[in-house]
């Protein structure tokens, strides 16, 4: 048996390809189906089947265009009941699978295991190596078992607003933890998220584990009072990202594929005044050190780092034609398969940042050290505090508004004006977003704080 896990630090999602007789089943794609159809080359075996633990909230699945590219049975869930069935199940490749059905690839047995909770149609995949033991080996868990924790229960109704479900989902992804009592201990645990992921609230950053170790040491196995692990699931997750109703909406309807979009452009620099004219988005993804040097009135600063499609979902809207700034092709392109990993597809060109530079005339950012922030504010500038509601009870400046940055656009208004504005987050980046944001809106008089608000520790040392 060959194995192989396949890992997006960008959206902190795992995917997995088993091969065996010449033959591979892929589970759980990213929408960069190339990555899977080169490494299948590499192993001269044939993708003969594409799977998915559940419909994503997180990502673009690639499952529905890698199937159909490489001539393969697409298996889907058929649990959660008719809310949650895939609108494209009746397609010709498409095998729909139940709790205790089995794939075969090679001389792998894959035993399908409903694992509601996170999701109703959630199913996880116990691998057998029949070549080496009939004793199955592990479990692909997808978003029901992480290392460390386990899979939110609340987004349908925080994210998909399907009110008065979490409670429900996070009994029903008790019961279904009860259930794995009867797995042995020595089985792996390749879960379908990392440490960064929205998907659960203290992931691990291990990329297996086993069911043993994880008894011993996840917070979710260990807690036996369906009450007490109710009230623990549902306390403490960070917001879910704006963008996870759309993934998936778009992921149960089929999300068109990645190989008939049109590849963006290099366009002419006269076009941009033209387009900014227009209201259309305009993202500058160049480094951070060269955005807060000169960036330009009415465009997104949203630096390519490993963050950037997580804001460029929540922040961008999906009605609108989507326009790059960008130092070369190479980061042009990097960032139009980011933001199509996260649905966000109508990307129309790309300009050249030093044509733009020569012509628009971009404007520099204000940095402060927390030492003069802490100086600006006792003279009566403001303080806007961007990080998370957790972050910003931690500790913060006095008398700081909070406003998150992925709910700054709606909460505008709650925005202090009149006077200096000292922007910050917990590094720079979320700040520097939005400052962009605000300069958008016609608040001007900003300054961001060098390396965030944890620069206080390093102006103490």
């Amino acid at each position: 048996m060959h194995f192989q896990r396949f890992y997006d630090e960008k959206l902190a999602q795992a995917s997995y390809m088993i091969a065996s007789g010449g033959q591979a089943i892929i589970v759980d794609p990213g929408r960069d189906v190339e990555l899977y159809l080169n490494a299948a080359k590499e192993q001269n075996v044939a993708i003969a089947a594409v799977t998915e633990t559940h419909i994503h909230a997180d990502f673009v699945s690639g499952a529905r265009e890698l199937a159909a590219r490489a001539g393969a049975a697409l298996y889907l869930s058929d649990e959660g009941g008719p809310d949650w069935k895939y609108a494209y199940a009746n397609e010709p490749n498409v095998k729909l699978v139940r709790d205790g059905d089995l794939i075969e690839i090679g001389s792998v047995r894959i035993r399908v295991v409903h694992t509601p909770g996170h999701t109703p149609e959630h199913i996880s995949f116990m691998i057998h190596d029949l070549a080496s033991s009939p004793e199955p080996l592990g479990v692909l868990t997808g978003d029901f078992i992480f290392v460390g924790d386990v899979g939110r229960p609340d987004l349908l109704e925080r994210a998909a607003n399907m009110q008065g479900t979490m409670t429900e989902s996070a009994k029903q992804l008790f019961r279904s933890l009860a259930n794995t009592a009867a797995w042995e201990p020595h089985l792996l645990i390749w879960p379908g998220h990392g440490a960064g992921s929205a998907c659960g609230k203290n992931l691990g950053s291990l990329p297996v584990s086993s069911i043993g170790y994880e008894r011993a040491s996840n917070w979710g196995l260990k807690t036996h009072s369906e009450s007490e692990f109710v009230a623990e699931v549902l306390e403490g997750q960070p917001d879910p990202p704006a963008y996870f109703k759309r993934m998936k909406q778009l992921n149960r309807q089929g999300p068109p594929f990645v190989s008939d979009l049109p590849k963006p452009k290099l366009l002419p620099v006269e076009a941009a005044a033209e387009i900014l004219h227009a209201g259309n988005l305009v993202i500058d993804i160049r480094p951070e050190s060269e955005i807060v040097n000169g960036f330009l009135s009415k465009t997104y600063a949203i630096p390519l780092a490993r963050s950037f499609p997580n804001w460029a979902g929540w922040l961008l809207p999906y009605d609108k034609p989507i326009y790059l700034i960008a130092n070369d092709e190479a980061s042009a392109n990097e960032a139009v398969k980011d933001l199509r990993s996260v649905g966000l597809d109508d990307v129309r060109g790309w300009f050249l940042s030093s044509e733009l530079a020569e012509a628009m005339k971009p404007k520099a950012i204000r940095q402060v050290s927390f030492e003069q922030a802490q100086e600006m504010l006792k003279k009566g500038a403001a303080s806007l505090d961007v990080r998370s509601p957790s972050e910003f009870g931690s500790a913060h400046f006095d008398g700081a508004v909070n406003i998150p940055l992925g709910s700054l656009e709606n909460r505008i208004a709650e925005v202090p004006r009149g006077k200096t504005l000292v922007v910050n987050c917990g590094s720079g980046y979320r700040s520097l977003v939005a400052i962009s944001i605000l300069d958008m809106h016609g608040i001007n008089d900003l300054v961001n704080l060098i390396g965030g608000y944890p620069a206080k520790q390093l102006c103490a040392s």
